[in-house]
């Protein structure tokens, strides 16, 4: 069946860290065209591009000085400070123990170029083999290498050693909720490389900016944050820009999928009904009730890739399902699945499926490997994504009326590329912000001009022209 602006449409925004530019570049296409969109659904960084895109607040990702434009995103996503100290120490410790043969090495070097001078007539040429034989000497004396290669090494150690405890000690205080693990202490010590806290702080900052009022501008604890957002969206479901809202996460704990909805009537209460043999307190959360505290830690949680990152630590509350237990949540590709049966349960009759991972290209197509650790576990993601999506497809077929799904045909930028990435295909540097006209540019090509338009829409575009012979109420679209 064709697409029709009559059925209840979802948006589902897939992918991790970078990817979300792509987000932001569909989203705005489809609102300048009139779209109608009932649900936007997310995990990753979908996620939190779902919950802006909720309350109409998606030009705060692609504006000028918007999230995907302006400054900061670079950070997102880096390694801890107290590893890439750490690094620096054990770069250092390696030169020290190495230094005795790199000196000795270097004689191959000096010898023949001191002799070359020698050669020319020039006295430099003696000065140089005999000053280097003089640092030799005192290097290698009695009294300094027994002495000077032990305590730089142990000053490199120790400069090891604390820049790991103080980056264990600083995120031991800067936790809200803490949990004992099993493991070695020194485990403790190194953790996770990447940093999720960063793109965590930022999103939340955005949506506390969106929803705030008159309020202080610095955002107050995550349950604050969560009401007001729960709040405002429930007021304001059926106004121009504002949607549904359905998220997913991972609850490392229980070993399942946690769902976070604020859905309209009637679909909110057949939603978060329990079925035979599963309990939906257990893993559904209503955010327009007592739920919307676990806002923030449900885009967070999705926020946090499952390799590569600590998992996000939230305690759920005493009188909730979980008895105040305190649960590690993150992201995982295979996510998607799960977001389509739930959007199934909302009443959605139409998806459409949005994802920056191109679909593969046949043999012979091979890219450079990324041999560094953020590209060895970007690669990871992608790969999971895509073999997901593939999956995810055919089910979604067979569960909707109408599928479509948005995708590049290239995209050089890993989920962690947050600086920006050499292309080998084009030859030339690529940057995240061209990620967002790539999907701004592919949700027109894909979706809106041959399939929306061709559906007889009327389309309203950002110059005021219009595709499509249609005419429709745009009380209920994004714009």
């Amino acid at each position: 069946m064709d697409y029709s602006p009559d059925r209840r449409t979802a948006l589902v925004l897939c992918g991790t860290g970078v990817h979300g530019a792509y987000h932001a570049g569909v989203l705005r296409a489809c609102r300048e065209a009139g779209i109608r969109i009932d649900v936007v659904a997310g995990h990753g960084i979908g996620a939190g591009t779902a919950a802006l895109a909720a309350i109409d607040g998606g030009s705060m990702l692609w504006d000028d000085k918007g999230l995907w434009r302006g400054t900061g995103t670079d950070r997102f996503y880096r390694w801890h400070p107290a590893l890439v100290v750490a690094g620096w120490f054990t770069v250092a410790l390696a030169a020290v123990v190495a230094s005795p043969l790199l000196f000795l090495l270097a004689g191959l070097v000096i010898y023949p170029v001191g002799f070359g001078l020698s050669m020319l007539g020039l006295s430099m040429g003696a000065w140089l083999v005999s000053a280097y034989g003089a640092l030799l000497a005192t290097l290698f004396s009695g009294e300094n290498l027994p002495t000077i290669i032990p305590r730089a090494g142990m000053f490199a150690g120790a400069g090891i050693a604390l820049s790991l405890l103080a980056g264990a000690l600083l995120a031991g205080r800067r936790a809200p909720v803490r949990r004992e693990g099993r493991v070695r202490w020194w485990w403790e010590l190194a953790g996770a490389p990447l940093a999720a806290a960063p793109v965590r702080r930022r999103f939340a900052d955005l949506l506390w900016q969106l929803i705030r009022g008159a309020d202080d501008p610095k955002v107050p604890e995550p349950a604050l944050v969560g009401r007001r957002y729960g709040e405002v969206l429930s007021e304001s479901l059926g106004q121009p820009g504002v949607r549904e809202l359905l998220v997913v996460a991972t609850d490392l704990d229980a070993r399942q999928d946690v769902v976070g909805a604020l859905l309209r009537e009637p679909y909110r209460g057949a939603f978060f009904a329990s079925h035979p043999g599963r309990e939906r307190q257990g893993d559904a959360i209503d955010l327009a009730a007592g739920g919307a505290d676990r806002l923030l830690d449900l885009i967070g949680a999705g926020l946090t890739p499952g390799i590569g990152a600590d998992p996000l630590l939230v305690r759920f509350a005493p009188d909730s399902f979980w008895k105040g237990e305190a649960h590690r949540l993150c992201d995982r590709p295979g996510a998607l699945l799960r977001l389509l049966t739930e959007l199934k349960a909302s009443g959605v009759e139409q998806v459409v499926m949005v994802s920056a991972v191109p679909p593969v290209q046949g043999p012979h197509r091979l890219a450079p490997a990324d041999v560094s650790i953020a590209g060895r576990l970007g690669d990871a993601v992608v790969a999971g994504e895509a073999a997901t999506f593939a999956d995810a497809e055919p089910v979604a077929r067979r569960l909707f009326a109408t599928v479509h799904a948005v995708r590049p045909v290239h995209n050089p930028l890993g989920p962690f590329d947050m600086r920006g990435v050499w292309d080998p295909g084009s030859h030339r540097w690529a940057e995240p912000a061209e990620l967002l006209t790539a999907g701004y540019e592919d949700a027109r090509r894909q979706f809106i001009d041959p399939v929306v338009g061709a559906s007889g829409e009327h389309l309203a575009t950002s110059n005021g022209e219009t595709y499509g012979e249609g005419v429709r109420d745009t009380s209920d679209s994004w714009g």
